[in-house]
């Protein structure tokens, strides 16, 4: 099957093409014929990759960049008003198209299973992209990291279904009409566009109303918040609710999660039967992703016990508790959890894999706005691990916000009783790093910004 590319789309200019968002939208509208150009600020694996397409790439943004028979700028929340490029494009007339309209109308036409929830999105998403792609099925994808397999975020395939991950954090996943949508998790975070948990509801409302007549929502029976989305969400006529999780109502019921080292064993209850498979990452907040993820597929019409073995294939997502390497007896893993519910999965799935041995952590905060609402409970989480060090927050798309700063984090978690210490300078992490740990330590370089960057350099400072 070879959707057609829509008129806008046949020769896009995308501002900020090296974002996960942003690549996988390009590459697929690539592989589909269009004539695919963008900019990023600095030069990457991921804009080589696009060359390897067709692509055209810049680095850094000029409004030269931008050709004039272009037709259309694509772009995400991120690129601010002021790019050169996106006042090029009003110059020009050139219309301005949401990575999130973007990606709905790759949707069209396909069976779409879209993933939304505050965590675990990338990791659910993949599990299905690899299940699908195992099983024959050769479904396109759009994931917000590059799976460990295929290399990719993202890819056209011939088939008839579209895996894609739905981004709530500025509303944009309202965009999609998938038919099966699942909802992970409902919390407070996306600080600078939810003002209170009723704005988040009424959000994921919009999002699991625009599932399709007879389509189904898989979501979790254990989460406080996506308990309540399901109350509210339930009268909705054309849609079938099926949950899953430790509840004894679940539909989908996971009876058991046995640690296995760095995997899982996972026995679930479905329609009366036991059915047990492995999943290659440990903890149990993936082993309920994976859950999630074939839940979905049964919602398809795909026999569990195939989805449930092909599952067992996924090997990773790169920065979701990537194993980076070893040196000296010591394991140096990536962990992308940026908010408090994320890094307490990623800790006790750790904590729990380094039995007998300690978990050292190096955690970077991710935006102002998050540390300003969610510092205390970072700093709590990091009292799971045996000692941790805290650098400055990443500030991303944000422009620093008065007295916010790790020292949030730091205070909080050492009134948890945590070992913490403050590092200003993300080059001294290496050295610091390599000095404490002993062999059978594991180490977690832990958040969303350029943290992951010392996975390798701490590596490097073990071996010497």
């Amino acid at each position: 099957m070879a959707p057609g590319i829509p008129a806008a789309l046949e020769r896009p200019h995308f501002i900020g093409i090296g974002g996960a968002g942003m690549s996988g939208i390009a590459k697929i509208l690539a592989q589909r014929g269009a004539k695919v150009a963008g900019s990023d600020a600095k030069e990457s694996a991921t804009a080589e990759a696009l060359r390897g397409l067709g692509a055209t790439v810049h680095i850094g943004h000029a409004a030269g960049h931008l050709a004039d028979d272009a037709t259309s700028v694509v772009v995400s929340s991120a690129i601010r008003a002021d790019n050169p490029e996106l006042v090029r494009a009003a110059e020009l007339g050139i219309p301005v198209v949401h990575r999130s309209d973007a990606l709905a109308s790759l949707m069209e036409g396909l069976r779409a299973i879209a993933v939304a929830g505050t965590h675990g999105k990338t990791t659910t998403t993949s599990m299905l992209a690899v299940a699908l792609s195992e099983l024959g099925l050769d479904p396109s994808y759009a994931i917000g990291g590059d799976l460990e397999g295929p290399g990719t975020n993202a890819t056209h395939g011939g088939g008839d279904i579209f895996v894609a991950e739905a981004d709530e954090s500025d509303r944009s996943f309202q965009k999609y009409a998938p038919q099966v949508a699942i909802v992970l998790n409902v919390e407070l975070d996306h600080h600078a566009n939810y003002a209170s948990m009723d704005e988040i509801y009424e959000s994921f409302e919009t999002f699991v109303g625009k599932v399709v007549p007879g389509g189904t929502l898989v979501i979790a029976a254990d989460q406080p918040g996506a308990v309540e989305l399901t109350r509210r969400v339930r009268d909705i006529s054309s849609l079938t609710v099926v949950t899953y999780g430790e509840s004894e109502g679940a539909d989908v019921r996971v009876h058991k999660v046995t640690p296995r080292g760095l995997t899982s064993e996972v026995t679930v209850v479905l329609n009366g039967k036991y059915l047990t498979f492995t999943v290659s990452v440990p903890g149990r907040h993936y082993a309920h992703n994976a859950v999630a993820a074939l839940a979905a597929g049964v919602a398809l019409g795909i026999p569990a016990h195939n989805l449930a073995s092909a599952i067992g294939k996924y090997t990773g997502v790169k920065r979701r508790l990537q194993l980076k390497g070893e040196a000296a007896g010591v394991q140096v893993i990536d962990s992308y959890a940026h908010h408090p519910t994320e890094m307490t999965a990623d800790l006790e799935a750790m904590r729990g894999a380094a039995t007998g041995s300690r978990l050292l952590v190096v955690f970077q905060p991710h935006l102002f706005s998050r540390t300003q609402e969610l510092g205390t409970e970072m700093g709590q989480a990091l009292a799971l691990a045996d000692a941790s060090l805290v650098l400055d927050i990443y500030p991303a798309r944000e422009d620093p916000v008065p007295g916010v700063t790790s020292e949030l984090i730091i205070d909080a978690a050492k009134a948890a009783g945590a070992d913490v210490t403050a590092v200003h300078d993300k080059a001294q992490v290496p050295a610091a790093v390599a000095g404490m740990a002993k062999p059978g330590d594991l180490v977690l370089t832990m958040g969303a910004g350029d943290v992951t960057d010392l996975g390798p350099q701490i590596l490097d400072h073990l071996s010497s």
